[in-house]
C-alpha cells in the first residue's frame, strides 16, 4: 500500500496548476465558497455591502449543506461494498435482543468489511495533502488499523491467542491468498507474457519478513527447549526486547524507502509498460486526484475508526460463542475467517491493479501489508500489552511459527525472479488451501488466557 501513496502523490505533483490556480486554492474555494463569493461581490459593487452581508448566513448554510451532502455521497454512496454497512447496526440490535453469538459475530464481520475499505480510502485521500513521507507513516498506522483495533480489544479482554492468531492469519492471507489471486488474475489477462515487478521491493520485503520470523522463532524455541534462565520471565523479556528492535527496524525501513532510496521503489509501470510504451500519458489521472478535502479526510478517518472500534468490541465478545455454535475451531476463525472477510476490499484492490498490469502496487498491497503487520502490528501489540499489564509475547507456538516460516520461504522463492504468471498465482492459492485445511483440523493447545475469554 505504500506504492499507492507514492503513485498518488507523484501524479498530484505532476499535474501542475489548473487555470493558474494551485490545489490549495481549489481546496480553499471548496471549504469557504460563501466568503469568496462575498468578497468578489463586494469588490465589484461596494454599495451592496449591507445586502451581501445580510444574505451571507443563508448562502453559507446552503453551501455547507451542499458540501456535507457531496462528501457523504462521495464516501458512502460511491462504493457498492457499502451496501454491507447496515449489517453493523443490525449486529448490535441482534446482540441486544438475542443471545445468538454466531449471528452477532457474522453480522459484525460483514459490517466491518466496508468500514475497513473506506478507512483505507480516507487514508489515501489524506496522503495527497501530506506528501509521501507523512503519507507512508499514515499508511503504516491506518493501513491495517482494523486488525490493530480488533487486537487491542482482544488484549483488553485478555485474549492473547486471538491476537496472535488473527495477526498471523492476516500475514498468511496477504502473502498466499491475496498475492496468489493477483498473480492468477493478472496472468489470465496477460496470458501471452510474463508480468514484471520491482525485484528491489520484493527482496527488501522478503528480508523483513524473514527478520519477523526470527523474532517469533526464538521465543518459541526458548520455551519448548526449556532453556530459560528465569522460568516464565526470560521468554517475555526476550519478546519485548525483540519487539522494540522490530519497531526500530520498520522505522528505518520507512526512512530507507521514502527518503534514502526512493529511486529503487519507483513502480516499473510508472516509467514504461512491458511493451516499452510510456504510461505517463494514460487516463488514470482522474483516479489519482483527491476526491475530498484534507479536513474531510480527517473527519472520515475519525468516524470510521470509531465505528470499527464499536463493532470490534462486539466481534471479540462473540468469537468464542461463534466457535461453539458453529463447531469450528477458534484457530480457524481467527486465522482464516477474520482476515478473509475483514480484508476483502484490500484483496479486491490488489487483484484490480494486477489486471491493469500494475503489479508493483499489487505487491505493495499484499507483501507490503504483510510486512506492516509482522514488523509493526505484532510488536506494537506486544508493547501495548506491556502497557496494559498483559503478558503478550512473541511465542506463537510451534505449529503457527512453522507455518509462517515455510510460507515466507515459499513466497520468497516465487518473488526472486521479479516475474509472475497465472501458474505462480495458482500455486500460491493452493498453498493457502493447504494452510486453511491444516488450521481446520488443528486444535489449539489450552493456555491461561483462554479461561478469561467471554463465553467460557
Amino acid at each position: 500500500m505504500d506504492y499507492k501513496v507514492q503513485v498518488g502523490v507523484q501524479s498530484h505533483l505532476e499535474m501542475g496548476p489548473l487555470d493558474d490556480r494551485t490545489m490549495e486554492d481549489l481546496d480553499d474555494e471548496c471549504l469557504f465558497p460563501s466568503e469568496m463569493d462575498a468578497q468578489k461581490t463586494q469588490s465589484v459593487d461596494p454599495n451592496q455591502h449591507v445586502s451581501v452581508s445580510g444574505s451571507l448566513p443563508f448562502n453559507g448554510n446552503k453551501m455547507t449543506r451542499n458540501g456535507v451532502y457531496k462528501s457523504i455521497k462521495t464516501v458512502v454512496f460511491s462504493n457498492k461494498l457499502n451496501l454491507l454497512m447496515p449489517f453493523g447496526p443490525l449486529a448490535i440490535l441482534v446482540h441486544k435482543m438475542t443471545d445468538s453469538n454466531g449471528w452477532v459475530f457474522f453480522l459484525s464481520l460483514l459490517g466491518i468489511t466496508p468500514l475497513a475499505e473506506r478507512l483505507g480510502y480516507a487514508t489515501e485521500q489524506l496522503a495527497f495533502f501530506t506528501g509521501p513521507t507523512v503519507g507512508g507513516l499514515l499508511n503504516a498506522t491506518f493501513g491495517n488499523a482494523t486488525e490493530l483495533i480488533i487486537s487491542i480489544y482482544a488484549l483488553k479482554s485478555g485474549m492473547k491467542r486471538v491476537v496472535q492468531l488473527s495477526l498471523l492469519g492476516s500475514i498468511l492471507s496477504n502473502m498466499l491468498l491475496v498475492l496468489g489471486c493477483a498473480f492468477f488474475c493478472g496472468g489470465l489477462v496477460y496470458h501471452g507474457k510474463e508480468q514484471v515487478f520491482s525485484k528491489a521491493t520484493a527482496v527488501v520485503n522478503s528480508g523483513l519478513l524473514l527478520m519477523a520470523v526470527m523474532g517469533l522463532l526464538f521465543p518459541a524455541v526458548l520455551h519448548y527447549t526449556h532453556t530459560e534462565r528465569i522460568v516464565g520471565k526470560s521468554e517475555l523479556a526476550l519478546s519485548r526486547f525483540s519487539s522494540c528492535v522490530m519497531l526500530l527496524a520498520y522505522a528505518a525501513y520507512l526512512v530507507f524507502q521514502l527518503k534514502s532510496q526512493t529511486d529503487l521503489y519507483v513502480p516499473l509501470g510508472e516509467e514504461v509498460n512491458q511493451n516499452g510504451e510510456n504510461l505517463d500519458n494514460n487516463d488514470d489521472d482522474e483516479d489519482e486526484a483527491p476526491e475530498i478535502s484534507k479536513w474531510e479526510s480527517i473527519i472520515w478517518l475519525a468516524i470510521m475508526t470509531a465505528w470499527i472500534s464499536i463493532l470490534s468490541d462486539y466481534l471479540v465478545d462473540t468469537i468464542q460463542g461463534a466457535s461453539d455454535a458453529w463447531n469450528v475451531p477458534i484457530a480457524f476463525i481467527s486465522v482464516i475467517l477474520l482476515p478473509i472477510i475483514g480484508n476483502a476490499a484490500e484483496h479486491a484492490s490488489a487483484i484490480m491493479f494486477a489486471m491493469k498490469d500494475k503489479l508493483d502496487i499489487s505487491l505493495g498491497v499484499a507483501i507490503g501489508s504483510s510486512t506492516q503487520i509482522s514488523m509493526f502490528g505484532i510488536p506494537f501489540c506486544v508493547v501495548i500489552g506491556w502497557m496494559m499489564g498483559q503478558e503478550m509475547d512473541l511465542n506463537f507456538q510451534l505449529f503457527e511459527t512453522a507455518t509462517l516460516f515455510i510460507t515466507v520461504i515459499v513466497v520468497a522463492f516465487f518473488l526472486q525472479e521479479g516475474t509472475s504468471n497465472y501458474f505462480k498465482g495458482l500455486m500460491l492459492i493452493l498453498c493457502y488451501l493447504i494452510v486453511a485445511a491444516s488450521f481446520f483440523v488443528h486444535e489449539d493447545p489450552p493456555t491461561d488466557d483462554q479461561s478469561k475469554q467471554p463465553g467460557t
